[in-house]
């Protein structure tokens, strides 16, 4: 596969991200939805914040008050036997392992701008912020849907009660109307097609079971964005390969001349996250046509094996131009890149299922 991987990458850093809280510092801008509007390309970043503790001993957790409308900030000792902090992005109470009680940062949006999809500017005020009772501890991985003038914002809402899939929608990225959680608890990497299909619309989605069954691609099907029903399982796990860990949507569908194509992130049971392709019946979306054998894309540049969480190529959109699919994607949980690849060779390099 024939990666041009931009010769700027990345894009877009945490050092270019100006936090929105002085006592704040940004850890993170990657893993954003991606539109073009106006002229410009769209780049809706997660910015995850991590309050700056006094004291090297204690972390901070952020969390949303809901009746107080600001940041809570609660400590937990390093040394507090009660909590496993080996991974950085969470505090795990260990009488409730493996579920988290708190996060070490706070995620919301943030819009970048580009005129020719290479040199970003940032605006300096957050565009979605968490606001409600299932965002306390953030609003995660957006992606951007458009369907006519109205684009449509879904983002991973994070809070005690668990991770759901939220809606908005703008006609401006200005102005924003909320219409709830669409897909409850656990459930993210929410794909919505940009089109209806045979009178429906369509989504992809990737619950989370705790009883059985493993973390998959599902398809459901809607009247009218809001309710969603007739969910099927489309893709599984494949032991052994690239996305034998965990599997789940990436950047929104977009139509071929020979099916739907889905560029989905898959990652190994050690949490190395690479990029591949699914391809999708146009009339019947609940039916897979070919797949990836091997990843499209995996993390090899410095900037994707080396950061927060390294090893990690994540897209949550593309912008597709003849046989140029622009793919905006997260390197290692830190920053934003883009490469290209050719649409026919993405095609060509799938196996009939």
């Amino acid at each position: 596969m024939n990666i041009y991987r931009y010769e700027q990458n990345p894009l877009v850093t945490p050092a270019a991200v100006k936090p929105h809280r002085d006592d704040f510092e940004v850890i993170g801008a990657f893993n954003a939805g991606i539109a073009e509007y106006n002229g410009e390309v769209i780049m809706l970043l997660r910015v995850a914040e991590r309050p700056i503790s006094p004291d090297p001993e204690v972390v901070l957790a952020p969390v949303y008050n809901v009746d107080t409308k600001e940041l809570e900030l609660i400590p937990v000792r390093k040394d507090d036997e009660r909590y496993d902090l080996s991974d950085p992005r969470v505090i795990i109470l260990k009488e409730y392992a493996p579920a988290f009680q708190y996060l070490t940062s706070l995620s919301y949006l943030r819009i970048a701008r580009s005129k020719d999809g290479h040199n970003f500017t940032i605006d300096e005020k957050p565009f979605l912020y968490p606001s409600e009772s299932l965002e306390t501890f953030g609003i995660e991985d957006p992606r951007i849907t458009q369907i006519g003038d109205t684009y449509y914002i879904y983002y991973s809402a994070v809070s005690p009660v668990g991770i759901g899939e939220s809606l908005v929608s703008t006609k401006d990225f200005v102005n924003v109307e909320r219409h709830g959680m669409i897909f409850g608890p656990d459930n993210k990497d929410v794909l919505i097609f940009p089109e209806r299909i045979g009178g429906k619309y369509y989504a992809l989605h990737r619950p989370t079971t705790k009883s059985v069954g493993r973390p998959e691609m599902w398809i459901a099907e809607s009247d009218n964005l809001l309710y969603w029903g007739n969910h099927k399982h489309l893709i599984g796990l494949r032991d052994g390969m690239w996305d034998s860990g965990r599997l789940g949507g990436g950047a929104v569908p977009f139509r071929t001349e020979r099916g739907w194509l889905e560029l989905y992130h898959g990652a190994t049971l050690d949490h190395r996250y690479c990029m591949g392709a699914v391809l999708l019946d146009l009339n019947d979306p609940s039916k897979v046509i070919a797949r990836s054998v091997k990843p499209v894309m995996e993390p090899e540049a410095d900037y994707e094996a080396n950061g927060f969480f390294g090893g990690v190529v994540f897209s949550c959109g593309v912008l597709v131009d003849g046989d140029r699919v622009r793919m905006y994607y997260g390197a290692a949980d830190t920053s934003m890149a883009c490469a290209e690849l050719s649409l026919q060779e993405i095609l060509d390099s799938l196996e009939e299922v």
